[in-house]
């Protein structure tokens, strides 16, 4: 979320939940404040969290793979709202709205925290064949933590 403005129009987004890849990619690069790393960042998690859903499929473990399912649901979500909170926050730096740059990563953390945990936990009961997958999400799911957590200390310090 650390991106300097290329432009302040403001066009209608369409939600990434129905964008296709190439699209997000392309938005994502282009010269815009959003979205940006915050919002590639809570898509690793998804996909690290539907990684964990798929483990946790083979494993039998219903229960881990609802719970897959619900986060990478909210990290999808957590990505349209941290292109929306930094929209905003270009658009007009009140306290509020940098209080939504922190808090929006922030929870992107917890949650991604929460998927590689539960990776590790899944891993152990998954033929080799999966634990790859397991693995992967693990990664995937500790570097999107580790990124939300920089994002919310870059946020927090005042001039972006």
């Amino acid at each position: 979320m650390c991106r300097s403005t290329g432009t302040s129009a403001r066009t209608p987004r369409v939600a990434l939940s129905e964008q296709r890849v190439g699209e997000f990619l392309s938005a994502l690069g282009a010269r815009t404040p959003a979205p940006a790393s915050g919002a590639a960042t809570a898509l690793t998690a998804a996909l690290a969290a539907a990684l964990v859903e798929l483990a946790a499929r083979f494993a039998g473990d219903d229960d881990v793979a609802l719970r897959a399912n619900e986060v990478a649901a909210r990290l999808t979500q957590l990505a349209d709202e941290d292109s929306e909170a930094y929209t905003a926050f270009m658009e007009n730096r009140t306290y509020e709205t940098r209080q939504r740059i922190i808090a929006v990563p922030n929870e992107i953390a917890t949650l991604a925290d929460e998927i590689a945990e539960r990776a590790v936990a899944v891993r152990e009961k998954v033929s080799p064949s999966v634990a790859g997958d397991a693995d992967a999400a693990a990664e995937l799911a500790r570097a999107a933590s580790r990124i939300a957590r920089q994002l919310v200390g870059l946020n927090e310090g005042g001039s972006n």
